[in-house]
Order: structure tokens, then C-alpha cells, then sequence
């Protein structure tokens, strides 16, 4: 049974499920969520996909997972990838997932939506420059891990690359220039050599320039 993935593609964290997902070669296809149109607010979407409204949802058969580290798991127990190799680098993988939603994925997301997705007059200036700081010392975290390593953890690609990479291949402005962090900058690099690999706009449907022809002026 195809599994499928409930996503929309501006959506940073349903991307790091689906690039699980595409990568791991297991069969599954995306959903587009109406973000921008409320989809995930209505009563429906909430009493049979997600109660938090939220996005990515994974529903395989009578499974019904949401929560992008989850699926993630899911998906090295399904396809035994992207776990590490040993019990010591599974939990390193955990940390730096952990980490991600904390101090990466958390300030880029927000960022990006305040930068890009609200109207201009409605932006919050001190609170971008806020959040753009702490995303300025998650990067120099990352930069200086990966200065010595082509992968955050081992090897090969694990699930902690998947989750650090999921804002940070979106176009949008948001306090990230690849040029400026080298070590970040080859990293990623080498996650798009990876057979499989996508751009968020290319693996999940939406994309701003859908909803620019739309006549959204979001």
C-alpha cells in the first residue's frame, strides 16, 4: 500500500519527512495540505489527520503519524536507514535532531514566515532581528561541527542531516546565505548528490509561485 504524506511545499519540516521518505525508496506519495487556504485549521482536517493542525502528516493503512521526527523514525524502522550504524551514533542522531527543532528549524521557520509570508506592513522588524541572531549562532554551531565531517553523524546520511538540512535549501530570505558558512555550504552540497535528491519545491506540490499565479498576494 502506497503510503501518504499530508504536506504542502513551503512547509520546511514536511520536508524533511518527504526527503526520508524519497530517499529511503519506500513507496509513498504527498498530499497537498491547503496551509495558506486553512486546510489544517478546519474541523475535518483536525479530527481525521491531526489535532494540532499541523503538518506533516504520515498515514500508512491504519497508521496516522504526524510530527517530522516521528515520521523520520518511522521511516528507519521501516527501511533500517538513516538510524546510525551503532546505539552510540542513534543517539547522537537523536541529539542533533533534538537540537534542530530547537534551536535550527524552530527560528528558521518562524523567520521565514515573518520575512516572506505575511504582508510587509505586518512584519515584525525587532522580532525578525531577534530570531535572526539566534539563527546566526545555530549556524555557527553547525558551520564549526561539520568543519572536520561531511555528514553531522558517521558515515553516510542519517536522519540528523535530513532534519538540520529541512529550511535550509528554500530560496526565501530568512538570515541564511550559504557563502557565508563554508562547511554548512559543502554539507549541503553533498546532501543533493544523493541519489534521490529533491528541492522542496520539486518533491511536495505548493510552492509561492503557485499561489503568486493564484492571485495571492501572501
Amino acid at each position: 500500500m502506497t503510503m501518504q504524506l499530508y504536506c504542502f511545499g513551503e512547509s520546511g519540516n514536511a520536508y524533511k519527512a518527504a526527503l526520508a521518505l524519497e530517499l529511503s525508496g519506500l513507496d509513498w506519495e504527498p498530499v497537498k495540505v491547503d496551509f495558506f487556504g486553512g486546510e489544517g485549521r478546519t474541523p475535518k482536517f483536525r479530527a481525521e489527520l491531526n489535532p494540532m493542525g499541523e503538518v506533516p502528516v504520515l498515514v500508512d493503512g491504519a497508521q496516522r503519524l504526524s510530527q517530522s521526527g516521528v515520521i523520520q523514525m518511522y521511516v528507519t524502522e521501516l527501511s533500517g536507514k538513516f538510524g546510525g550504524a551503532t546505539k552510540t551514533e542513534a543517539r547522537e542522531v537523536m541529539r542533533w535532531m533534538f537540537w534542530d527543532n530547537h534551536k535550527l528549524s524552530s527560528q528558521a521557520g518562524m523567520t521565514r514566515f515573518l520575512m516572506n509570508f505575511l504582508p510587509s506592513d505586518k512584519r515584525p522588524e525587532e522580532v525578525i532581528a531577534f530570531t535572526k541572531g539566534r539563527l546566526k549562532a545555530a549556524y555557527t554551531v553547525l558551520d564549526a561541527h561539520l568543519q572536520t565531517r561531511d555528514w553531522i553523524v558517521g558515515d553516510g546520511v542519517t536522519n540528523a542531516d535530513l532534519s538540520c538540512c529541512g529550511y535550509l535549501f528554500y530560496p526565501e530570505p530568512f538570515g541564511f546565505d550559504r557563502a557565508d558558512w563554508p562547511n554548512i555550504d559543502r554539507w549541503l552540497t553533498n546532501i543533493q548528490g544523493l541519489p534521490g535528491w529533491k528541492h522542496p519545491y520539486d518533491l511536495m506540490p505548493g510552492s509561492p509561485a503557485d499561489r503568486a499565479q493564484d492571485g495571492d498576494a501572501t
